[in-house]
């Protein structure tokens, strides 16, 4: 078999591929094979058919184009593992030649992954935010607890917030009450604006047994995008009483003996969160800085697929919902759909740019996966996920996402390697210590801590809860599910292996 690969741009190649005919041996045996079980001849057994005779049955022409379908799909795939060809998406294939009994010759354009020069990575330096915790902060956490405690004690007066009332609504359009449009003793907090617009400013100001009528926009359902006549009825109506902020209180609502304890706590919690957004802040300049610095062209049409992959799941998502684009338009404040679809490219863009840099990272510092930084990743997202390592595994193995799982783990340990050489100080000037930012930044560089959240923001945009990680550390200590994750990871690197489809979805 011969094959020249062409550069048609940084971005998109064409292979000339031309196969000898004892070559295809295989794929004519598996043409023959599934013909002989299809064709009845008479005075021949099914699948006993010689093969001269299923050409004269046939035609030769059909034998002849289904040996092509069965060898190029091999063929291709073959030259692209010979030449470490990182493709992208889907190939265009022309059969350029296909003489009989000769040779077969095709051309396969396809995009791939750019070549990227690296800039100096030695001296990275970023800087972040101070970690400072105000009284003010405190305060706030403190009174949610307060409200966790609070009593609630029937008034007779009108419905003010904070307050906690009981509801009856009806709901209608053009006149008529809308199926699963009423409802009665929904419990509502006046003022929390966690229902609809327009029903705190019809509540408050009533007492127990008055009514107000108040139009709203729906969201949702067959009528999303009309006005609706909505009838509220107040049954009750509570205050709630909180606890005095003293040490009684602090004994009660924690483990703390003394207000001071609770509120030093709080402040401590606080700070440790502050130290992961540090962290958080310190991997999105690092990324941002790597964009900035490194040419990375994006392959032709690779941002129009993922755009188009992305609404499709959205429309899909919305008639689930029973809402369209406009309705998703006006609540996400974007003025039409020119304008939200820009901002997706520009997402997509930055993503792919990130993928790409980070890639070519991991390439240069020869960055590998073994089984342990598997198991540890499959444990941390079964974990974020709320789901078992066999679950995760399962939903990795049926989404056909192996080969893209693996290759993030590899990307976050090239940004962890990256960040872990990275001078990060403070506004202060302050030198921020790494090893606090590991739990939320570099967790996934080794076997035993896995988080690989350094990724996830700067492709996703979806960022994992904060004891993500913790938790994920503590499951990775549960015998069975490690020898699970263990297990699944072996398989995982196998799958990745034979796979030779791009990470990059297409």
């Amino acid at each position: 078999m011969k094959s020249t690969i062409e550069e048609l741009g940084p971005t998109r190649v064409r292979m000339a591929i031309e196969v000898p005919w004892g070559d295809l041996d295989h794929a004519f045996g598996e043409v023959y094979k599934e013909l002989g079980k299809q064709v009845r001849v008479p005075g021949f057994r099914p699948g006993k058919v010689p093969n001269r005779v299923l050409d004269q049955r046939v035609g030769r022409p059909l034998v002849l184009e289904q040996v092509v379908q069965h060898a190029i799909p091999e063929v291709y795939s073959e030259v692209v593992r010979e030449n470490s060809v990182r493709v992208l998406g889907q190939p265009d294939i022309e059969v350029t030649r296909l003489d009989d009994n000769d040779t077969l010759a095709f051309t396969a354009e396809v995009d791939v992954a750019p070549k990227i020069e690296l800039p100096a990575l030695d001296e990275l330096s970023v800087t972040v935010d101070d970690v400072e915790v105000t009284d003010e902060e405190i305060d706030e956490q403190v009174n949610v607890m307060r409200e966790r405690f609070g009593m609630l004690t029937a008034v007779d007066r009108p419905a003010e917030d904070g307050d906690h009332v009981s509801l009856d609504l009806e709901a209608r359009v053009d006149d008529e009450v809308l199926e699963d449009g009423t409802t009665s003793g929904m419990s509502y907090e006046v003022g929390s604006g966690s229902l609809m617009a327009g029903l705190d400013d019809a509540v408050r100001g009533l007492s127990a047994d008055e009514s107000a009528t108040f139009e709203t926009d729906l969201l949702q359902g067959p009528h999303a995008g009309r006005q609706a006549q909505v009838t509220v009825t107040v049954r009750s109506v509570k205050a709630k009483e909180l606890p005095e902020l003293d040490d009684e209180f602090a004994s009660t609502a924690s483990e703390f003996d003394t207000l001071a304890e609770l509120r030093d706590d709080v402040r401590s919690r606080l700070s440790r969160v502050k130290v992961m957004q540090q962290g958080a802040q310190a991997r999105d300049k690092l990324v941002e800085h790597l964009l900035e610095v490194t040419e990375v062209p994006i392959p032709e049409g690779l941002v129009e697929r993922e755009l188009e992959y992305r609404n499709n799941a959205m429309q899909n998502e919305l008639a689930q919902a029973g809402m369209d684009w406009d309705t998703l338009l006006s609540m996400s404040g974007v003025e039409d759909r020119e304008a939200y679809d820009a901002e997706q490219r520009t997402s997509i863009g930055n993503a792919i740019r990130t993928q790409f840099v980070l890639d070519a990272i991991a390439d240069a510092r020869e960055i590998t996966v073994d089984n342990d930084d598997l198991s540890a990743q499959i444990m941390a997202q079964a974990s974020r996920n709320r789901m078992s390592p066999e679950q995760y595994a399962q939903q990795l193995q049926q989404s056909g996402n192996i080969a893209e799982f693996v290759a993030d783990v590899r990307r976050t340990k090239a940004l962890a390697q990256l960040l872990e050489q990275t001078t990060i100080t403070d506004a202060s000037g302050d030198v921020v210590d790494l090893d606090a930012l590991r739990p939320q930044t570099v967790r996934a560089a080794a076997p035993e801590a896995a988080s690989d959240e350094a990724t996830d923001e700067a492709t996703d945009d979806d960022a994992a809860p904060a004891g993500a990680a913790d938790d994920a550390a503590d499951d990775a200590e549960d015998a069975p599910d490690a020898e699970v994750a263990q297990a699944v990871a072996v398989e995982a690197a196998e799958g990745a292996t034979e796979d030779t489809a791009d990470v990059t979805k297409a």
